[in-house]
């Protein structure tokens, strides 16, 4: 599990300096359009008799996803993305877990 905090201070492009920068959210994939030609391609080769046409993908090895995080600069507004090591559970700003 890894805790991040909310802000950073990291090197901005625009500043040309180091500035603190506000993690803003966590990036997921977007929603899927309808309309892209992949998709409607697929959707009219699955049309009508014949069953499944393309192969499904079931080797699914990996058991963590790379966190990648949107910061904005405090200054300009710059965003920008890192991306953080692999893990399974990640979270921003929460408190650190006492350990006894």
């Amino acid at each position: 599990m890894v805790n991040y905090p909310k802000t950073k201070r990291t090197h901005c492009r625009r500043c040309n300096a180091h500035k603190t920068h506000a993690i803003t959210w966590q990036k997921k994939a977007g929603k899927a359009s309808l309309v892209a030609q992949g998709k409607r391609r697929y959707d009219a080769k699955q049309k009508g008799f014949g069953g499944q046409t393309k192969p499904v993908f079931k080797k699914n090895a990996k058991t963590t996803k790379k966190a990648v995080l949107k910061l904005k600069c405090s200054d300009c507004s710059l965003y920008h993305q890192i991306v953080v090591k692999r893990c399974k559970t990640f979270t921003v700003g929460q408190p650190k877990k006492s350990e006894r």
